[in-house]
C-alpha cells in the first residue's frame, strides 16, 4: 500500500534520526489500516541504513527483526515452507519475545543498528509484554523498538511509559481518493467514494471494501435514510444487493458502510431527526459487536440493518 498522509510522522522520526540521541522505543498509534505497519518498515530501514554498505529490503534485512505469531498446531510445516495461507495464533507469546532477546545478545550484522518492530504490539500475551518491558528498560546497544499499535490501552502503562508516541491520524478523504487511484485504478468513482465513506479514514480498509463493490449499496443506503422504507421494497433491494450468503467480511463492510452513512447523515440532519439517526447508529454499532461471534441468518441481518436505516429517514408528514 503506498504511504500518503504521513508527512509529519516522518518529519518527526527523521528530526529523531538527525539528533544526538534516538530515543530506543517508539509506540506508532493510530486506526487500524492507517499504514503504521508499513510505515514502520521503511522507517526502519532508513535506521538501519549505512552509508556505503549495500541494504537488501527491509523483509531480507538481517538487522530488522519482526516477530511473527505462530502457525497453529498441525500448521508448523506450511509455516516452514513459506505458505503465505498459514493459519497462526492470535497472540504473540512469551517465546516469540524470548527468542528475539537470545538474537539481541548479538551485534547487528550490516552496521552498528538494529530494528525491533511488533506488528501490532496489541497482541502480546501478558507474559511476552512482561518479557519485552525487561528489554526496553535495558536496551541492548543499537537496539531500537517500533511498537505498532491500534489500541494503546491494551499495552502495559510501563510499556508506553518508555516509548515516544508517533501518531497517525485518520488519512484525509483527499489522500485516500489518491492512494486508491494508485493503488485500485480499475475502481470506479462510486466504488471509491463508498470505499472512502465507510472507510474512516483507513486505506487498508478503503482497499479492502473496493474488493466488496459497496457502490450499489451505498446508494440503496441514501435512499433508505432519505425515503424510509414504507413498503419494504428498498430492503428487499438491499437484500438482494448484499447477497444469499455474505461472509462475515462483506456483512462487517456492510455495516461499516451503513454507520458512516448515518454519520454523514447526522451533519445534515435537523434537529427533530438527529436523534433518530443517533438511535440507529447505536443499534448498528452494537449489531457490528455481534457479527464477528455469532451466525446470523444472511437475510435476517440485511433486513435488520435496512430497517435501522429506514428508521433514521423522518416519517412522510413530518419531513
Amino acid at each position: 500500500m503506498t504511504l500518503v498522509g504521513h508527512e509529519e510522522a516522518w518529519r518527526e522520526w527523521r528530526r529523531a534520526m538527525a539528533g544526538d540521541r534516538m530515543h530506543h522505543a517508539w509506540m506508532l498509534v493510530g486506526p487500524k489500516g492507517t499504514g503504521k505497519g508499513l510505515f514502520a518498515r521503511a522507517a526502519a530501514a532508513e535506521l538501519v541504513a549505512q552509508e556505503g554498505v549495500s541494504q537488501p529490503s527491509w523483509d531480507h534485512h538481517p538487522d530488522i527483526l519482526i516477530p511473527e505469531h505462530p502457525p497453529e498446531k498441525g500448521e508448523e510445516k506450511k509455516a516452514e515452507a513459506g505458505d503465505p495461507d498459514v493459519k497462526r495464533k492470535r497472540s504473540i507469546p512469551v517465546e516469540e519475545v524470548r527468542a528475539l532477546q537470545r538474537r539481541l545478545t548479538t551485534r547487528p550484522t550490516l552496521a552498528s543498528r538494529r530494528a525491533v518492530i511488533f506488528d501490532p504490539a496489541d497482541d502480546l500475551e501478558r507474559a511476552a509484554s512482561n518479557a519485552l518491558l525487561k528489554s526496553l528498560e535495558e536496551p541492548p546497544a543499537g537496539t531500537f523498538f517500533l511498537l505498532v499499535t491500534h489500541r494503546p490501552a491494551r499495552l502495559l502503562p510501563t510499556i508506553r511509559s518508555r516509548c515516544r508516541v508517533l501518531r497517525f491520524p485518520a488519512i484525509s478523504d483527499a489522500d485516500m481518493e489518491r492512494i486508491l487511484a494508485l493503488e485500485a485504478p480499475e475502481a470506479d468513482a462510486a466504488t471509491r467514494s463508498a470505499a472512502i465513506a465507510a472507510a474512516g479514514g483507513s486505506p487498508g480498509a478503503a482497499l479492502g471494501f473496493v474488493d466488496q463493490d459497496l457502490a450499489p449499496l451505498h446508494r440503496i443506503m441514501g435512499r433508505l435514510v432519505q425515503e424510509g422504507d414504507e413498503h419494504f421494497a428498498l430492503r428487499g433491494e438491499f437484500s438482494a444487493l448484499i447477497g444469499a450468503r455474505p461472509d462475515r467480511e462483506r456483512q462487517l463492510a456492510t455495516l461499516d458502510l451503513a454507520r458512516a452513512v448515518l454519520t454523514g447523515m447526522l451533519r445534515v440532519a435537523s434537529p427533530a431527526q438527529q436523534s433518530r439517526v443517533i438511535a440507529a447508529h447505536a443499534e448498528l454499532s452494537s449489531l457490528t459487536a455481534l457479527v464477528p461471534t455469532h451466525n446470523f441468518d444472511a437475510g435476517l441481518l440485511a433486513m435488520e440493518i435496512g430497517g435501522l436505516l429506514a428508521s433514521a429517514a423522518m416519517p412522510r408528514e413530518t419531513a
